[in-house]
């Protein structure tokens, strides 16, 4: 899937880095209100891409590091990080992080997940980062609770996306926090209503890929995200 993900992405970095633009005061006040940054942690944005969670975290943080396997993705986000004298970037891989244990106070992943193969490691990996006593954020798509209307979200989602995995429902996630010691402190849902079209063009989707997206995709579709702040203890 490494493969997948990087050709995807480094087609539409641009694009990402724009809808990212489009969307950062908003997601800057919504992290600030659900994750509430005590202002002097060390922070880490694994599966940064452009830097979205990075650039949201670096006013109200003292330290911030981004990782990512995109080196097109990582591009559009340093070239966004002239303003942010606390912001750093590597190229690396979120189920193997190239970072010691505990060295984080906060640790974060935005949209990540559902392109990861096996979303068990970047868990893994953002709690071996994480000091004790540290907070981890994670905010992705989350799957219906109904088996077959998951399997046709993710078909779906494939098609549009080939780098796409598996968006993992509510009772998935929260087992994988379980399983890595990891207590809730928060969650929230919201909805967020997709055009289509834009939504297609975000991932390159064309030609014959496209049609058959257009033909699977849930009528009037509208995706759920799941926010979680979560501790370790």
């Amino acid at each position: 899937m490494h493969d997948a993900t990087r050709k995807r992405f480094a087609r539409t970095a641009e694009r990402v880095a724009e809808l990212q633009d489009a969307r950062a005061a908003s997601l800057e006040r919504d992290m600030v209100r659900f994750v509430a940054p005590a202002g002097d942690e060390r922070a880490l944005d694994s599966g940064t891409g452009s830097g979205a969670l990075a650039f949201a975290l670096a006013p109200h943080v003292r330290e911030v590091v981004g990782v990512d396997l995109v080196p097109e993705l990582l591009e559009q986000a340093r070239k966004r990080a002239e303003r942010f004298q606390n912001v750093t970037f590597l190229e690396g891989d979120a189920t193997k992080l190239p970072l010691g244990y505990g060295s984080f106070d906060l640790t974060g992943t935005l949209r990540t997940l559902h392109h990861i193969a096996r979303p068990e490691l970047a868990v893994a990996e953002l709690v071996r980062v994480t000091r004790l006593g540290g907070r981890v954020l994670v905010v992705d798509q989350i799957a219906p609770v109904d088996p077959l209307a998951a399997v046709e979200l993710n078909r779906f989602e494939r098609a549009r996306d080939p780098s796409h995995t598996r968006a993992l429902a509510d009772v998935d996630l929260r087992g994988l926090f379980e399983s890595n010691g990891l207590v809730l402190l928060r969650a929230e849902y919201e909805r967020e209503e997709r055009d289509l079209d834009a939504y297609l063009d975000l991932a390159g989707c064309e030609g014959d890929a496209r049609e058959r997206a257009e033909t699977l995709a849930p009528p009037g579709y509208t995706a759920e995200l799941g926010w979680y702040l979560l501790a370790k203890r």
